[in-house]
């Protein structure tokens, strides 16, 4: 194996000679470890007259292992401090509880028959039982993914067949759905007829476990959450186990947590901000994380009290929530102490007025799905507008629209990002792959930004067309390709309208065909009937002559945005 290495590589001077291979998990490592040295010096040289922004933060030495070997080493530090506490039920986990719950929970999945690589899918609001479904699956190699409650049976059935999903954990308002989804593998968290409760997972004997599973951190996915990328319908993004880890040891780094704060987890599970960055990001310092099943104004403020909650992930709308609504008056917030928005950009006007009326810091994050979803984060010293400096070992530059060149400080173009946390790929589509991530390891992420002189990142826009409705993705293409199946349509293009309060609502643009008419209204009842609530055409619809395009045909969107 020396010298077969030595062959492969033909560049001796990377190989370190004392080194000796003894089997081919070590023979692959080094490999690989050698080949990243010599791919980076390539990359650097071509690299040279690049304008490339690298983080401020030091480098961190990030744990090649899989994500439930790292979150179990986390949790054996804390013993029986509470970890998570479901206000919805009141059931509490305890650290120690975690480990030994989730391992039941692989054990569970074994003795059912799926395989490393096999996929399962979460298809539900948030519940305690999520954390230990998804450390149980990464303990055994199978991957999660995950589907919004909102989607409709339709939708659900076509992320199921794209991901290969064979089984569905969900919860009880949600079995009808699944059921009409096709699916017959149902898991229940809860109690419903003829379907598998979960608590058969927490009362497996665990002899199951399997003990010969290798889990190979790199090439290995923990997670597919969906996203639409740049454009285009939702894509299936393959998050490894390395990918994972490394961004949340990036946030660890850049954000603060102590087993005396508690965060109240009112961001989704299903999305990735908050599965990685509120649920794991929380519970790897020894937090305690409180669980709603979604945002409830009353609720939500009366939790904060109740739990003395010290942190907050939130988004744009509840920010908005927080500023303007008359019942936040008559709560004490002076427990919290950080504040992070993120999933959408937040403007200065809206930061400056929170901060003014509630005297409360508030800090802004930057990332997507597809980075795992953290780039940069604003915390140790506020820059309104700004979503900080760049995470630990990520890179970014900015791209002329017209030129593809890189641009310099205070320059705007395209947020390119290279760092350990940008995905694997798309599941089963090369080419979306290869349009969002180039030859150098640079993730297009489709955003128009800026670095300021004191290294923090600005979002000034985005190229995406992706429509953001109250921080869900809402996917043009999606909306136009329902349109078009409408009898009365002959063409269509949806954009998003900017809203003060949604962030954008979905507003479509449509051609009639020759002699047939149809009511605005009728149409927008059409699309209702055909997705989820955050995907309707809270925009309204204009018709139109035509719909104006490029010469290779694509649509432009951008003509009915600057006509807004």
């Amino acid at each position: 194996m020396q010298f077969l290495l030595r062959c492969m590589l033909k560049r001796s001077y990377s190989y370190p000679a004392n080194i000796q291979i003894r089997n081919y998990r070590q023979f692959k490592e080094t490999y690989r470890h050698v080949h990243q040295i010599e791919n980076r010096r390539f990359l650097q040289s071509l690299e040279s007259s690049e304008k490339i922004f690298r983080s401020p933060r030091p480098s961190l030495e990030l744990p090649e292992i899989s994500l439930s070997e790292y979150m179990f080493s986390r949790f054996s530090k804390f013993g029986n401090g509470k970890a998570l506490v479901d206000d919805a039920t009141g059931t509490v986990y305890t650290y120690s509880q975690l480990e030994d719950l989730s391992r039941k929970v692989g054990s569970f999945l074994y003795r059912k028959g799926l395989r490393k690589n096999d996929v399962i899918c979460y298809y539900g609001t948030n519940n305690a039982e999520f954390c230990l479904l998804l450390l149980g699956c990464a303990s055994v190699g199978v991957v999660l993914t995950t589907a919004n409650p909102a989607y409709t049976s339709g939708e659900l059935k076509r992320q199921m067949e794209h991901s290969g999903t064979r089984t569905l954990v969900t919860i009880p308002p949600l079995v009808t759905k699944a059921q009409q989804a096709d699916i017959s593998d149902i898991i229940v968290i809860g109690n419903v007829d003829n379907c598998q409760p979960f608590s058969d997972m927490l009362a497996d004997d665990g002899r199951c476990f399997p003990t010969d599973i290798t889990i190979d951190p790199h090439e290995d996915i923990v997670i597919m959450p969906y996203s639409s990328g740049t454009t285009g319908l939702p894509k299936g993004v393959m998050l490894s186990h390395y990918n994972v880890v490394s961004n949340l040891k990036q946030h660890q780094q850049a954000f603060s947590t102590t087993t005396d704060d508690t965060n109240y987890a009112v961001l989704p599970f299903y999305h990735i901000y908050g599965m990685v960055i509120s649920m794991c990001g929380t519970l790897q310092d020894g937090g305690l994380l409180v669980i709603t099943p979604g945002f409830h104004p009353e609720g939500f403020l009366k939790a904060i009290v109740n739990y003395k909650v010290t942190q907050l992930q939130i988004v744009p709308p509840i920010l908005l929530f927080l500023t303007h609504h008359p019942a936040v008056d008559k709560y004490d917030l002076s427990p919290i102490s950080n504040i992070v928005c993120g999933a959408a950009p937040l403007g200065e006007a809206i930061t400056t007025e929170f901060m003014n009326k509630r005297n409360k810091i508030v800090k802004q994050d930057y990332g997507m799905t597809e980075a795992s979803p953290m780039v940069a984060l604003d915390y140790d010293s506020i820059t309104v507008g700004s979503a900080g400096p760049l995470l630990a070992d990520t890179e970014v530059k900015f791209i002329d629209l017209e030129t593809g060149k890189s641009l310099g400080r205070n320059e705007t173009g395209e947020v390119c990002v290279r760092g350990p946390q940008v995905m694997k790929g798309y599941r089963n589509n090369a080419t979306a792959t290869k349009e969002m991530i180039d030859a150098g390891g640079w993730l297009h992420t489709g955003d128009i930004g800026y670095m300021r002189d004191n290294e923090c990142i600005v979002i000034a826009d985005r190229l995406k067309e992706l429509i953001k409705f109250k921080g869900q993705q809402v996917a043009p293409a999606e909306l136009e390709d329902l349109l078009h199946k409408h009898p009365a349509v002959q063409d269509v293009v949806v954009i998003g309208m900017p809203d003060d309060r949604a962030g954008e609502l979905p507003r479509a643009y449509v051609v009639l065909k020759p002699e047939i008419s149809v009511h605005a209204h009728d149409l927008m009842k059409y699309v209702e009937q055909n997705v989820s609530d955050y995907k309707r055409l809270r925009g309204g619809i204009e018709f139109v002559k035509e719909i104006p395009k490029s010469p290779s045909g694509k649509s432009l969107r951008r003509v009915f945005k600057d006509q807004l």
